[in-house]
């Protein structure tokens, strides 16, 4: 069996397309983390001001006079100490960007010309009732890490797409013949293509994840990521989880839900590899199917919205399944993705099973 299975593997990475398109998915991380990190932009509001490293080392300095967790007190030092130096001409304070931290603070807490506006840290954060901590500090990276991270994760379920297509369709040229004809064709042989397409699709996209989070842990060192995604610059206020979560619960979220998000779109790839009878249009298939959910007009306030949101598309995407709900134990409703995904996977895989090994051969 294991023979089979790295038989498989290798004829999954054969291809050029599928290694052109993976080489692009690495190339584009690399350029989405070194792009985010050279046009950051830091002004300490006093005489140090830089962009790319300047910058980063800007924010940390400021993030680190302000760490720990975030006081009523605390925003009013903040307020203080950060307050606009110059004439704002009209341009509210809330979007008056000179650095992370004062770029979070204006956004929640400043008036149109950087006064406080009367709001508490429970009120501007909307924590509710539930008091809890707010731990602030530097955040910045790894947010802009993150949001880079959905952008590949999308560019990588169509590179595990193209790779795993061909795994049935490509037998159909009459290899199809000999492996269903043979002592094992119709029970092992099927086996080890599912299993190995279930272990590249996981390989394939912990590789990439290891590139992506690897550099930004070399661009912006490990500060942070015990810190609430709450306390955000403005950049990520409409963008990001309306929770009290760490960037490290927030990378470790997005992490498991790329695992889960490309085991399910290996489910569907498997599918339609077996049900169509060429590589090209089991490809073109997958990949349309997989995307439908994002032309299906369903209003995120809708019921029918949370179980949309747990198809594989939304767990590369991530943002929006996230933000759904909370639950009483702290999870978010998106770890409901993970046993779909699995289910997904295992459906797609017997129903890719039983099409190829009971289709008729010459």
């Amino acid at each position: 069996m294991l023979t089979l299975i790295k038989f498989e593997l290798k004829k999954i990475y054969a291809g050029w397309l599928g290694r052109l398109l993976l080489l692009g998915v690495g190339l584009l991380s690399v350029f989405l983390n070194f792009s985010g990190y050279l046009n950051m932009y830091a002004f300490d509001g006093v005489s140090r001001e830089g962009k790319g490293a300047a910058a980063v080392e800007i924010d940390k300095e400021l993030a680190a006079r302000y760490a720990g967790p975030l006081t009523d007190e605390k925003v009013q030092l903040m307020l203080a100490d950060l307050a606009p130096r110059q004439d704002l001409h009209g341009l509210n304070a809330a979007y008056l960007y000179q650095n992370a931290t004062q770029s979070a603070l204006f956004y929640r807490f400043a008036d149109l010309d950087g006064s406080w506006n009367g709001r508490t840290v429970t009120e501007a954060l909307g924590l509710g009732d539930s008091g809890e901590a707010v731990q602030i500090g530097y955040v910045n990276g790894w947010l802009t890490t993150s949001q880079n991270l959905v952008r590949v994760m999308i560019a990588l379920a169509v590179v595990v797409i193209v790779l795993l297509s061909p795994v049935f369709a490509g037998e159909y040229a009459g290899v199809d013949n000999l492996i269903l004809t043979s002592r094992h064709g119709r029970g092992l042989a099927c086996l080890s293509k599912i299993l190995a397409a279930a272990l590249a699709a996981l390989l394939t996209t912990g590789a990439v994840l290891a590139l992506h989070l690897g550099l930004a842990l070399f661009l912006y060192g490990g500060e942070g990521l015990n810190c609430s995604i709450l306390f955000a610059p403005v950049d990520f206020a409409g963008f990001y989880i309306p929770f009290n979560i760490t960037c490290g619960q927030l990378l470790s979220y997005q992490i498991v839900l790329a695992l889960g998000g490309a085991l399910g779109a290996a489910g569907l790839s498997l599918f339609l590899s077996a049900l169509c009878r060429n590589r090209t249009s089991a490809c073109i298939a997958a990949a349309a199917l997989y995307m439908l959910p994002f032309l299906v007009p369903v209003a995120e306030n809708s019921p029918l919205f949370k179980l949309v949101a747990l198809l594989p598309v939304y767990q590369a995407q991530f943002v929006a399944l996230m933000s759904v709900a909370q639950m009483d134990d702290g999870l978010l409703y998106a770890v409901w993705a993970l046993p779909l995904a699995a289910g997904c996977a295992a459906l797609g895989s017997w129903l890719a099973w039983r099409v190829f090994a009971a289709h008729q051969v010459a």
